[in-house]
């Protein structure tokens, strides 16, 4: 009998986690009203040409990041302890409505890709999310994690105005806040273990 847990090489529980975290960081209900802004501005939004550029920029960045980093010389705790900060400062934005990462200027025609795709979903947070998640799980997981989460951003940027309406600003908002703060829970642990881990 096949054990749930390790069903065709992958782990239930571990494909749940990762794909909580990744939602918490892509947070595809709070970047709605990111969404309908660029909308307005774009005049259109392409959602499968935006979840698909950012699914390839985060798979390729889960399979060749931990490279990069071996190029620099940077191991994976100090890496995961410099991510935590960053998922930090994601959820301190989340939860208290402050901006600390400035998006540049855009080309509107391409605003599906950037800035939507990145770095609205593949971005600093969610690059440094997959290869923290790589020091806990294996590849399978995490690449199937991304791929559940481009879907669910996929849904949510087509059906973005019938989302916001539904929840309304309040849900909408509430939604942002609890993901926000499980977002800074994630990051405290991250540092914890990292930090103070006897050397």
């Amino acid at each position: 009998m096949i054990h749930t847990k390790a069903l065709l090489g992958l782990d239930i529980e571990a494909l749940i986690t990762t794909s909580l975290v990744l939602f918490a960081v892509i947070d595809p209900i709070g970047n709605i009203p990111n969404v309908i802004h660029l909308r307005q501005k774009a005049g259109r939004i392409a959602p499968g040409q935006a979840a698909l550029a950012a699914w390839l920029v985060m798979i390729i960045f889960l399979f060749v990041g931990q490279q990069l980093l071996a190029w620099f010389h940077i191991d994976t705790g100090s890496f995961s302890v410099a991510g935590s900060i960053i998922l930090l400062a994601i959820g301190l934005e989340m939860v208290f409505n402050i901006t600390l990462f400035k998006i540049d200027t855009f080309n509107l025609a391409h605003a599906s890709i950037v800035p939507l795709a990145f770095p609205m979903v593949a971005g600093t947070g969610t690059l440094t999310t997959l290869l923290a998640l790589r020091a806990d799980y294996s590849l399978p997981n995490i690449a199937l994690g991304v791929t559940v989460n481009s879907f669910i951003f996929y849904l949510a940027a087509r059906y973005a105005g019938w989302i916001e309406r539904t929840l309304g600003a309040l849900g909408t908002t509430f939604v942002r806040k609890i993901m926000g703060t499980l977002l800074m829970a994630i990051a405290i642990k991250a540092f914890r273990i990292h930090f103070f881990a006897p050397i």
